[in-house]
């Protein structure tokens, strides 16, 4: 089975979108699938506002009908809300194509911290985009709630996974910082919330991996505070291990791989007591949360590794990708292109 994904979050972006579907392509293959993606590779693009390093597909008339057309899947899966997923669905619906959606970003909330966009306006709009789909995808029970009450229909749930290969504990690897090392990752941008965290009077260092628009602003405002960059694969995970709590201060997340990946390598994560975070960490001893972050940050370093650890080796890309094929069957699009290759089967057979 074949299923193409139209997203307008790929590479070079580095987000939690990006490597969910990465993990997902990998991860399929093994159970009898395979994924080809729509991107924005190879068509012109210009930067959001506001937001130069992600720029959005700006695709000639008929091209992402063309490129659908000559990928020839047997299912359609659209990831995102941008041009590319806009123009994804337009054509599922003028083929009588049925396809799926999934719901990665609170788009509503990070709108109305940048623009003048009431928060109603663009949930309207999301419930319209995602409610043309057989099915909606969200990765977390209250996510799942909560767009049920927002009036999305066939709401699914489709959880996340870690390699737990490369995210692990490393006793060897060491920053050459005062402990403890409260780490953060991710996009450095204003709806993650960071100065909640850099603000804080913490003993030992504040680490920060990661680039985007707020960067040079929150680094010149905390200066005591490392700013690292964006860091990848192997160096990521080094950080990670080298530190001694994750810590979370995002309230807008619908997720936060960078939780999983932090577990893996053995972190405890303090944070705030939002449903994104408690959804991840569950009533696992892995973590604190507290509307006093300093509170939790303190507490956490209290907490073993081991059980981080262990907890994070029950969430893995297989399980995540076998509840998204399931999913797609929940959604009834499966079956209807098993009925589709059967039907291209017979007419070869009689030719």
């Amino acid at each position: 089975m074949r299923i193409l994904i139209a997203t307008d979050a790929w590479h070079p972006q580095v987000n939690g979108v990006v490597r969910t579907l990465r993990s997902l392509a990998g991860a399929v293959e093994s159970l009898g699938a395979s994924i080809a993606f729509l991107t924005p590779e190879g068509l012109r693009t210009v930067a959001l506002p506001s937001y130069p390093s992600i720029r959005l597909a700006l695709p000639p008339p008929g091209e992402i009908a063309r490129r659908i057309d000559a990928i020839g899947p047997d299912i359609v899966h659209v990831a995102t809300e941008g041009p590319i997923g806009h123009l994804a669905r337009r054509h599922c619906l003028r083929t009588g194509r049925r396809f799926t959606t999934s719901f990665h970003t609170r788009l509503a909330d990070y709108a109305a911290a940048r623009w003048p966009i009431p928060a109603d306006v663009t949930w309207a709009w999301l419930r319209w985009f995602h409610n043309a789909g057989s099915a909606t995808m969200a990765a977390t029970p209250s996510l799942v709630a909560e767009l049920q009450g927002r009036g999305f229909r066939k709401v699914m749930r489709w959880p996340r996974g870690v390699d737990v290969s490369l995210f692990r504990p490393r006793s060897e690897v060491d920053l050459g910082l005062p402990r403890p090392v409260f780490l953060s990752v991710g996009r450095v941008a204003v709806e993650k919330n960071l100065d909640a965290f850099l603000a804080l009077d913490l003993p030992g260092s504040k680490v920060v991996v990661g680039d985007g628009p707020a960067r040079a602003a929150l680094a010149a405002a905390h200066p005591d505070a490392l700013f690292l960059g964006e860091r990848h694969g192997e160096a990521l995970a080094e950080v990670y291990a080298a530190a001694d709590v994750f810590v979370f201060p995002s309230r807008t997340d619908t997720f936060g791989l960078v939780l999983l990946e932090a577990l893996a390598s053995g972190l405890p994560v303090a944070g705030f007591p939002v449903a994104a975070t408690r959804d991840v960490v569950g009533d696992a001893p892995v973590a604190v949360l507290d509307e006093d972050l300093r509170a939790a940050c303190l507490a956490a370093a209290a907490i073993r590794p081991e059980p981080c650890r262990a907890y994070a080796m029950t969430l893995t890309w297989d399980e995540s990708a076998r509840r998204f094929l399931a999913n797609l069957q929940g959604a009834g699009v499966w079956t209807e292109a098993q009925g589709r290759l059967g039907d291209r089967r017979s007419r070869l057979v009689r030719a």
